[in-house]
């Protein structure tokens, strides 16, 4: 009877066994350590990065990092000098990483306000936006509804305080679309509050960097077992893939002309 045991090569070199087979295993675990920590970027290459990014938006950038740095320095010597006296180089000392975290903050703030003065404006800016929102809710990717003659989109997000429609694009096509939108939802799932908001600088709108915090900062309505509900009803719904083929910027694709005298 044959067996199905594998055969072994004759020609392989034999496996490593007792205290030199445990050699080699931490010889390469240690090899893979160092592979994983070369990989990992270091957080001063990071900020090197951000830091050329805001350069070619605000080139005086570098004064203001030095201002606020020189800004943390005076107030610690002040207060070595006039508060606890003869500790004015201890207080030198102290401020300088206080100074350079400050001044990496204001890096980081004015890095997220350039990011999003690149893609406001542009289709899919309020999903980028939705995206940063990191944990406590659940956002469609794809826009729940799409006008493909002007690009208006809306998009849905779930989470403790309800469900919160975002429109995106003209004000005045978005009051349909967004009330179509919420009587299809409150029929999956009644009773369940639902926001209304629309992205832009209008009077009424909500700046695309302000969007994030604003789901934030909504009252949560919901407990943890009726979200859940109300993400399983809704996901029979799902949301809707723009018409455009794959492979192709949707920026520069042309709507059917034959679907649109259809409409």
């Amino acid at each position: 009877m044959a067996s199905n045991s594998p055969r072994k090569d004759p020609w392989a070199e034999p496996e490593p066994t007792g205290r030199a087979g445990k050699k080699a295993e931490k010889r390469a675990a240690r090899l893979a350590k160092r592979a994983a920590r070369a990989k990992k970027e270091r957080w001063y290459k990071q900020i090197a990065q951000v830091y050329k990014l805001v350069a070619k938006e605000q080139p005086l950038i570098w004064l203001w990092l030095l201002l606020i740095f020189l800004g943390v320095e005076a107030v610690g010597l002040a207060f070595g000098a006039f508060v606890w006296t003869g500790r004015i180089g201890y207080m030198a000392f102290v401020c300088a990483p206080v100074g350079f975290l400050a001044a990496t903050m204001f890096l980081a703030r004015r890095a997220e306000a350039t990011a999003y003065g690149r893609i406001e404006g542009q289709p899919g800016a309020a999903a980028s936006a939705l995206g940063t929102i990191r944990r406590g809710w659940t956002i469609e990717q794809e826009p729940v509804a799409v006008d493909p003659r002007s690009m208006d989109m809306v998009f849905r997000a779930v989470g403790r305080p309800g469900i919160v429609l975002v429109g995106e694009g003209q004000a005045g096509k978005l009051k349909g679309m967004l009330k179509k939108e919420r009587q299809r939802v409150a029929r999956l799932a009644p009773g369940v509050p639902v926001t209304e908001l629309t992205v832009g600088r209008g009077e009424g709108q909500v700046p695309l960097p302000k969007l994030a915090r604003k789901l934030r900062r909504l009252k949560p309505v919901l407990n943890k077992t009726a979200l859940a509900e109300v993400n399983r009803r809704l996901q029979s719904i799902g949301g809707m893939r723009l018409p455009v083929p794959k492979g192709i910027d949707p920026m520069r694709a042309r709507p059917d002309r034959k679907a649109l005298r259809g409409r």
